[in-house]
């Protein structure tokens, strides 16, 4: 269970127009990487909040972190006991920010954190900024990674009546207000397929930009470096799609 910091449909402060969420679980060797780098492209004119998220971590991240928060007063130290899944330790990051515009990307370091900035940059320059969604569409990646994404972004196109690609692309943003919006969301790896077709299904302008993807420096991804956990991934992409697809189907079928 985590430690919440501020329950969902908070008062938003004036202060912090932008909170960046990172999940970590097993992240021990990257959150130096992480805070560095965000140290470095943090914007002075606007004030912002780093919220990490101990994901159930068995390492050392809950200690790291920890000791950031107390070093940086706009870091934010998350602990989840136990890990049921990356979408929990986004969505309790989420609930838990206090910025107008919240965004999250992952902890591996193979996104740019200044990806964040421009995502929030882009958002802001909208007309109407409170009714877009901005996400990054990842370049340089390896030929079957981009088979495999390719493979899934048909699927789930085809599958939800919606246009769906490089679904799992870092950093993902949106304006508070889209919290509203979000009932039950998926624990899991399919959290950001679901944000991102619930975007769609209200009709939000969907921003994308490229982003360039690298090679992790430390660790292995949880679920992406072996065919069989890629298949796991899929398998359980594909059941909560299908479990979606028949939601829908049956609040067509009963206004």
């Amino acid at each position: 269970m985590a430690h919440y910091l501020l329950a969902m449909g908070g008062k938003t402060s004036n202060e912090i127009k932008l909170s960046v969420v990172i999940p970590c679980y097993n992240e021990g060797k990257n959150i130096d990487l992480v805070v560095n780098r965000f140290l470095e492209v943090k914007p002075n004119n606007i004030n912002v909040e780093l919220i990490l998220v101990d994901n159930g971590s068995i390492d050392n991240s809950h200690k790291i972190i920890a000791n950031y928060a107390k070093k940086y007063s706009f870091i934010k130290s998350l602990h989840i006991n136990k890990n049921i899944g990356y979408g929990n330790g986004v969505w309790q990051g989420l609930k838990n920010s206090k910025g107008e515009y919240l965004c999250w990307t992952h902890a591996d370091m193979q996104t740019d954190l200044a990806d964040t900035i421009k995502a929030y940059e882009m958002a802001i320059g909208q007309k109407n900024s409170k009714k877009c969604f901005v996400k990054g569409n990842r370049k340089k990646r390896l030929l079957f990674d981009n088979f495999f994404a390719l493979g899934m972004s048909i699927f789930e196109t085809i599958m939800l009546g919606k246009i769906l690609y490089d679904i799992n692309a870092q950093p993902n943003l949106f304006h508070r207000s889209f919290l509203n919006k979000i009932k039950n969301p998926p624990m899991d790896f399919s959290f950001d397929l679901y944000l991102y077709y619930l975007a769609n299904e209200f009709n939000y302008k969907i921003i994308r930009f490229p982003v360039s993807f690298q090679k992790r420096i430390h660790g292995e991804s949880h679920w992406s470096t072996t065919i069989n956990g890629k298949w796991k991934f899929i398998k359980r992409t594909m059941n909560f799609t299908f479990k979606l697809k028949k939601k829908l189907k049956n609040a067509d079928n009963n206004p």
